[in-house]
């Protein structure tokens, strides 16, 4: 048992991968949001959520240029970042653990037993079952135990008008298996995705905006690993080996996916506005899955009254989205597709009468549901180089809203201008 233990952690720390969905960036502000994210994009954000967003960097907060958009904190450099991140459902690995030490425990009387008495362990195993059906629970709890972890690596670069970007995004799902004979961890399909992508915005008007959008994706895939107390001398090698396989085909151009997303953004009022994209519009399979588009559609509220353009700049937003609207398995599931938060920058410290431009110290807060599930987020940026930020949201794991929740909490660190 105590192999299983160690494997485990070998595991989740050595694989990375990725479910059989579309590539999805993971930006910590907007899942600390709810994902509520298509209306707001008024920076880097922008290259995932709606291209059309490009076209607020270095306009929002200029009243004199566009008064409908109000007062808004400026950024004048554009957003230029490195960002590194991780994430995973910590609660689960924390219990999957405790009742990994305590089937450990069962185990191993089971066997001192089976030896002082010459018996099978098998037989001691059950009979130590039969008297004690505590021990069943136990085990029904570990069976098939999901214990998944996420990557993130970005290289970020937007302007007025133009933003591109170079990611990779990873998840590995293994699962657990306690069994009465012989535990075991299986892993189903591991998969690393990598996006290379770029585009542009375009100000029809003082309130129209439109932006397009290509990016090339590459998906790896690696076969179905298992691993048991047999077969772990040689979990090294059924690594190495797996590496090599994805690896080997990594400059394999023929097996890069092209889309492109589309993106438009209107501002009704000077606190309203309205967005909608449809991301994910891949001409041919991903390592043979086959993408379906994301359409968006959302709005952003923003009141006047919250919201200040000086060195101590503060901005609110209040958003809401309904997601992946084309996704037909989560059609009959409404909740799936509703994303709603809200979010309060404040700056902290700054050098007073350059409205803005000089900020030593900013916080973030948020909140919010994705697909019915709460969600939150915080974010400390220090001298406009160093960004910290964490969220934790909730994904399903089941066929519908509230069946089997996955919590994930990830962190990031980012540098740049």
């Amino acid at each position: 048992m105590r192999h299983i233990v160690i494997s485990s952690l070998i595991l989740l720390t050595a694989v990375v991968s990725f479910a059989a969905k579309a590539p999805t960036h993971h930006s910590i502000r907007a899942e600390g949001m709810g994902n509520a994210h298509v209306a707001v994009v008024d920076d880097k954000e922008a290259i995932y959520y709606n291209y059309a967003g490009l076209s607020q960097i270095n306009r929002l907060g200029n009243y004199d240029k566009r008064p409908e958009q109000g007062y808004y904190p400026r950024n004048f450099l554009g957003d230029m970042r490195l960002n590194l991140g991780g994430a995973g459902p910590f609660e689960t690995y924390f219990s999957t653990y405790n009742v990994a030490k305590d089937l450990q425990v069962m185990y191993q009387n089971a066997s001192n037993v089976a030896l002082l008495y010459g018996l099978p362990t098998n037989s001691v195993l059950m009979d130590t079952l039969s008297t004690h059906p505590e021990l069943v629970h136990k085990i029904n709890n570990y069976d098939h135990k999901y214990l998944s972890m996420k990557i993130k690596m970005d290289a970020e670069m937007a302007f007025h008008g133009f933003g591109g970007a170079v990611w990779v995004d990873g998840r590995v799902n293994p699962y657990l298996d306690g069994g009465i004979i012989l535990p075991f961890l299986a892993i189903d399909t591991m998969v690393i995705d990598g996006v290379v992508q770029g585009g542009v915005a375009y100000g029809f008007t003082d309130k129209l905006s439109v932006g397009i959008g290509a990016k090339a994706a590459k998906r790896e895939k690696v076969e179905m690993i298992t691993v048991d107390i047999m077969n772990y001398d040689a979990l090294q090698d059924t690594l190495e080996d797996r590496y090599h396989d994805a690896t080997d085909n990594i400059f394999d151009f023929n097996s890069i996916s092209m889309g492109i997303d589309l993106g438009v953004l209107y501002q009704l009022t000077r606190e309203f506005r309205v967005g909608a994209s449809l991301n994910d519009i891949y001409f041919k399979e991903l390592a043979g899955d086959k993408i379906t588009p994301n359409l968006t559609m959302g709005f952003n509220y923003s009141p006047r009254f919250f919201n200040k353009n000086t060195g101590f700049a503060r901005k609110f937003n209040f958003a809401m989205d309904y997601a992946n609207a084309l996704y037909s398995e989560n059609n009959y599931k409404p909740f799936s597709h509703l994303n709603f938060g809200l979010e309060v920058e404040q700056t902290l410290l700054a050098w007073p009468g350059y409205n803005n431009e000089i900020r030593a110290l900013a916080v973030r807060l948020a909140g919010g549901f994705k697909g019915g599930y709460p969600s939150a987020g915080l974010g400390l940026e220090i001298l406009r180089f160093l960004t910290l930020e964490f969220a934790t949201w909730a994904e399903e794991l089941g066929y519908y809203t509230g069946q089997d929740e996955e919590r994930i909490y990830m962190g990031q660190i980012s540098l740049g201008f």
